[in-house]
């Protein structure tokens, strides 16, 4: 919710937002300041006042200026009623954590969503190889991948995906293992992730329909 809500804020957000001038932006924040804005700009896809629209929409929904793991969960089980989306969550949140310290911060939040909106093809899926990567110690295993899997899967629902249940999750990781661990090693690295994902357009769309819940 929170990356669809920046989303949608960039087009629908009123336009006077536009005008706010940096110390206007600057009294609005209460505390956690972000870094300035030409740094972020230098440092996202985003333009300055597009940041200025992010922010907005960020401080309407978490007004501290950082978001806790039960705060992103709440927000983004709204957006899949008919799911459970607590799991899910908790992986989407550890991967826009990138300090690890328990709470996404507006720079977290607006690095990471530069990558899964405007990066390159090799950076979506650097981030995504990330996300599955749930031990950080730079492999993805079968349990990995299967735990990200069915979180999608409990996200989206019965109602959604009636088919997706039993042993379809477990189906779906054994035929993306077939195809990236190259050297049957167990594990697949961020080399073999990339090229079996850039190799076959299956995959490819796989990672791009996970990308809409990210």
């Amino acid at each position: 919710h929170l990356i669809i809500t920046a989303v949608s804020t960039m087009h629908f957000k009123p336009q006077t937002t536009l005008y706010k001038t940096d110390d206007e932006l600057e009294m609005t924040m209460v505390c956690h300041r972000p870094e300035g804005l030409e740094q972020l700009e230098a440092q996202t896809n985003f333009t300055k006042q597009e940041l200025q629209i992010l922010y907005r929409g960020f401080k309407n929904e978490c007004p501290s200026g950082v978001v806790n793991e039960e705060t992103f969960k709440h927000i983004y089980a709204q957006f899949f009623p008919h799911g459970d989306a607590s799991m899910y969550a908790h992986y989407l949140f550890n991967a826009f954590d990138t300090a690890n310290n328990g709470s996404i911060k507006f720079k977290d939040f607006v690095m990471g969503l530069s990558i899964l909106l405007r990066g390159t093809l090799r950076e979506k899926l650097e981030w995504t190889f990330h996300l599955y990567d749930i031990n950080r110690d730079g492999y993805i295993n079968r349990e990995e991948m299967t735990e990200i899997v069915r979180a999608i899967y409990d996200m989206m629902g019965k109602y959604t995906y009636p088919a997706l249940k039993g042993d379809v999750p477990q189906q779906h990781v054994d035929a993306f293992f077939q195809k990236m661990d190259k050297n049957k090693d167990g594990v697949v690295t961020l080399e073999e992730f990339i090229v079996a994902c850039q190799e076959d357009e299956t995959m490819m769309r796989s990672m791009q329909l996970f990308e809409n819940v990210m």
